[in-house]
């Protein structure tokens, strides 16, 4: 059991890596790249809708939420596009993994943004 589970993990990681690629390729339709875009930025942030501190559900996002984006991110794709896609991930995984520090920090700007608007907000009614 625990073998599959690791399988499946690793699957997921690839396809991240695809989801990654694609959003890059100017044969997918602009919503499939918003929406890629969301399922990566969301799998990649350090930060989640349900804290992981919160017993039991602070990992249903992890095991529910990021699956199921990639799904339906995969389903919007065009075939030809996921299997290019799909062999230059299976490189970028064999060297390592990337770093994209700019989207890094653009993600950690955008979350830092959301809270302060939230402080605002509960603050300075």
């Amino acid at each position: 059991m625990f073998n599959q589970i690791k399988t499946w993990a690793k699957g997921l990681k690839k396809n991240i890596y695809v989801l990654y690629l694609a959003y890059k390729d100017p044969r997918v339709p602009w919503y499939a790249k918003v929406f890629t875009i969301c399922v990566v930025a969301y799998a990649f942030s350090p930060i989640d809708l349900i804290p992981d501190f919160i017993p039991i559900l602070g990992y249903l996002d992890d095991i529910i939420l990021v699956p199921l984006g990639i799904m339906l991110a995969l389903k919007m794709i065009p075939k030809d596009v996921i299997a290019e896609c799909e062999m230059k991930a299976q490189e970028m995984m064999s060297k390592g993994k990337p770093k994209n520090w700019i989207a890094g920090s653009i993600i950690l700007v955008i979350w830092f943004l959301i809270l302060i608007w939230i402080l605002k907000m509960i603050y300075f009614r």
